[in-house]
C-alpha cells in the first residue's frame, strides 16, 4: 500500500500531480501523505501550495491597487473643471486608514498617573536586526541601559502606573541562537510601551515531537504562580515586530499580533490564521481552557485555539495596516515532524476542548532566573495530558 515513490519536489507543477495522485488513492489524507512522502517532502509540498496562494494572492492585490489607481485619475480628470481639483478618496487598503493619533514628544504625565497606550516613544516602523549575539552581550547591554530589571526579566515603569501586567510566553527547543535575537529586539519596544512585562522561556525536554500548545499551558500555569498577570502573549521566538506601534497591551484581546510575516509575502495565509503571535486576557484563556495537548508536532494547535475562541463567542482583533508586520528569523525545523493527525483532531475541536486543555495537564517543572527571563524546563509526553473520552 505504502510502495509509490515520489520523486524530489522541485517546482509546483509537481505537487498538483502529488494531489491528484493522494485523492485518487483509497487512503485517508492522513494516510497518504504518511505513506507517499518522507516528513521532509510533506514540509516542502506545504511551503509550495502555499507560495503558489501567496503569488496569486499578491498578483490579484496588486491588479486591484493599480484598477483602483487608474479609476482615481479617471474620475479626478472628469471632475476637474476650470483647474479645480475635486478630491476622490478611493479605499484600496487597511493600511490607508488615517493613522492612529500619538501623543506629541513634549507631552508630560505623572507618576501616579496611568501610562497611555499610544506613547510618545512609540515612533513606528523598526529597524529589525538578526544578526547573530550571545545571550551573555544581551543581557549586558540591556541592563545598563535600564538596570532596573528584575531578575527572571521583570520590569515595569517608574514615570507612571503600568496599565496592563503582561507575560510573555516563549515556547523553546533547540533555537539557542534566537533567542537573544528576540530578547535584544522586543525588551526595548516593551519598555517603550510601557507596559510592566516578563518573559518565559518554557524549554521542551525530552525526545517526544514539540508541543508548542503543551508549552503555553506549561507556560500560563508557572506565570500565574509570580504574578496576577492580565493577560498572555504567546510569541514564536523567530518573530519580530517591524513596528513598535503594534501594542502588546491588552486592550483589544483576543488579538493576532503577527498578521504580516515575510515569509508569507506579508499576507495572511488565511482568515483563521492565529499563529506566530496572539493574545489573549487571563480570563479568556481560563474559559477556553487553554490550548489544546494533544498537538505533537508542527501545525494545528494555532487553528485549534482560533475554534476555541470562536466557541466562546469572542473576536478576534488585529492590528491594522503596517503594524502587524513581522520578520522571521531563517531556521530549520531541525528533525522536528509535522504533525499529520491535526485534521482529525480538528474536526472534533469541541467536543475535546472540555477534555483537553488546562484541566488535564500535568507536569514537572524545572524553574531557573536569568537576567532577562525565567526558564522553564519540562519533560513532556503524552500520558501528562490524557484525554478522557469525548
Amino acid at each position: 500500500m505504502c510502495g509509490w515513490k515520489i520523486p524530489f519536489i522541485k517546482s509546483p507543477r509537481q505537487i498538483i500531480s502529488l494531489g491528484q495522485i493522494r485523492w485518487k488513492s483509497v487512503l485517508t489524507p492522513e494516510q497518504a501523505l504518511t505513506c507517499l512522502c518522507p516528513k521532509f517532502i510533506v514540509l516542502q509540498v506545504n511551503e509550495y501550495v502555499f507560495m503558489v496562494q501567496a503569488r496569486g494572492i499578491q498578483i490579484r492585490e496588486n491588479v486591484k491597487n493599480i484598477g483602483a489607481q487608474v479609476l482615481e485619475q479617471v474620475v479626478r480628470g472628469a471632475y476637474n473643471i476650470n483647474d479645480t481639483d475635486y478630491s476622490y478618496e478611493l479605499n484600496v487598503s487597511e493600511s490607508d486608514a488615517p493613522p492612529t493619533t500619538y501623543l506629541p514628544v513634549d507631552f508630560t504625565y505623572l507618576p501616579s498617573q496611568v501610562c497611555p497606550e499610544r506613547m510618545p516613544s512609540m515612533k513606528g516602523r523598526l529597524e529589525v536586526n538578526m544578526s547573530e549575539v550571545s545571550l551573555e552581550e544581551v543581557e549586558r547591554s540591556l541592563l545598563e541601559g535600564e538596570p532596573s530589571m528584575a531578575s527572571g526579566g521583570y520590569w515595569k515603569p517608574k514615570d507612571c502606573l503600568p496599565r496592563w501586567k503582561v507575560a510573555i510566553l516563549v515556547p523553546f527547543r533547540n533555537r539557542h541562537e534566537h533567542l537573544p535575537i528576540l530578547l535584544r529586539h522586543l525588551v526595548p519596544v516593551l519598555q517603550k510601551q510601557r507596559l510592566q512585562f516578563a518573559f518565559y522561556v518554557i524549554e521542551q525536554g525530552g525526545t517526544e515531537p514539540f508541543n508548542r500548545a503543551m508549552l503555553f499551558n506549561v507556560g500560563y500555569k508557572e506565570a500565574m504562580k509570580d504574578l496576577d498577570w492580565d493577560c498572555l502573549v504567546f510569541h514564536d521566538v523567530d518573530h519580530l515586530m517591524e513596528n513598535d506601534r503594534n501594542y502588546y497591551g491588552c486592550t483589544d484581546m483576543p488579538r493576532h499580533f503577527a498578521v504580516k510575516l515575510d515569509k508569507y509575502s506579508y499576507m495572511l495565509p488565511y482568515n483563521e490564521f492565529f499563529g506566530g503571535v496572539s493574545g489573549l486576557m487571563v480570563k479568556q484563556f481560563k474559559k477556553i481552557n487553554g490550548f489544546p495537548n494533544a498537538f505533537w508536532g508542527w501545525g494545528g494547535e494555532d487553528d485549534d485555539l482560533w475554534n476555541r475562541v470562536q466557541f466562546a463567542n469572542y473576536t478576534v482583533s488585529r492590528p491594522r495596516g503596517e503594524q502587524g508586520r513581522y520578520m522571521s528569523i531563517p531556521h530549520h525545523h531541525r528533525g522536528e515532524v509535522q504533525f499529520l493527525g491535526r485534521y482529525s483532531l480538528l474536526r472534533h475541536s469541541k467536543e475535546r476542548q472540555k477534555v483537553d486543555g488546562l484541566n488535564n495537564l500535568n507536569y514537572s517543572p524545572l524553574v531557573s532566573r536569568r537576567s532577562l527571563y525565567t526558564n522553564i524546563t519540562v519533560s513532556l509526553s503524552r500520558k501528562l495530558a490524557p484525554v478522557a473520552d469525548y
